[in-house]
């Protein structure tokens, strides 16, 4: 299988992830013409060399960096001007991807003060690890060449405090309140907060399914291509702490 700059080409990408249905193959061709259609009408003309991948630590740093900086209201604003616009026409090459919940106090850009193009960030609420957004995060890793995954769990999360409490759920609400339940119940006879417990157990259990439930991230992590790392986001002071 070829690679570029150490991870899989999108052509490539689709024979790894078993795509082969006629209407699934047709929908992609019109996509990629689309696509083409739509860069010859906006390349610059001088175009961005594909960049290297950034390896997990550095990205961690980058993103501890930015957080840092969002907390003591220093924010640099990186990445926004109108020629990163253009560029990012282009093509992306996210140097992390961010797994988060949906919660609007959480806006992953933001809290780690970065810009257009830097990450790849999938939001669900309970920051749950459901196919769709392991569909996702294979892309962001394989085909984007991200290296870095983060899990971002937060303080007072909604969907984790009723998983906790387990009362019957409205509509889908139910669907991902369900993919906590797990997660909570490896805590519930720990001292101290259940609520506090649970958030962190969550993330700690959504990134072990990152990596249990696809075989293309655990293959990058085989390779030492790939880290998943868990993160906990306190509301009040905006710090994003990393978990060991």
């Amino acid at each position: 299988m070829s690679r570029i700059n150490g991870f899989v080409g999108r052509r490539n990408f689709l024979r790894l992830a078993g795509v082969g249905g006629i209407g699934i193959g047709a929908s992609a061709v019109g996509s990629l013409l689309w696509q083409g259609e739509t860069a010859v009408a906006q390349k610059p003309s001088n175009p961005p060399e594909k960049p290297q991948p950034v390896n997990p630590q550095t990205a961690l740093a980058r993103l501890l960096e930015g957080n840092k900086r969002f907390v003591e209201g220093k924010r640099l604003y990186p990445h926004q001007s109108r020629l990163r616009l253009q560029e990012t026409a282009e093509a992306q090459y996210p140097f992390a991807a961010i797994l988060g919940c949906a919660d609007s106090r959480v806006p992953s850009e933001i809290v780690f003060d970065q810009g257009l193009g830097d990450l790849f960030v999938v939001r669900v609420a309970g920051n749950v690890a459901s196919q769709t957004a392991i569909g996702s995060l294979e892309f962001a890793t394989a085909v984007l060449g991200a290296q870095l995954i983060v899990v971002v769990g937060h303080a007072r999360c909604g969907a984790v405090i009723a998983a906790a409490k387990g009362d019957p759920l409205p509509g889908r609400i139910g669907v991902f309140v369900e993919e906590i339940k797990p997660a909570v119940e490896r805590v519930r006879n720990k001292t101290g907060n259940l609520e506090e417990n649970s958030i962190i157990a969550n993330v700690q259990y959504q990134a072990e399914r990152l990596g249990e439930s696809s075989t293309i991230l655990r293959g990058l992590m085989k390779e030492n291509k790939l880290k998943i790392v868990g993160c906990r986001y306190d509301l009040a002071s905006g710090k994003a702490t990393f978990l060991a």
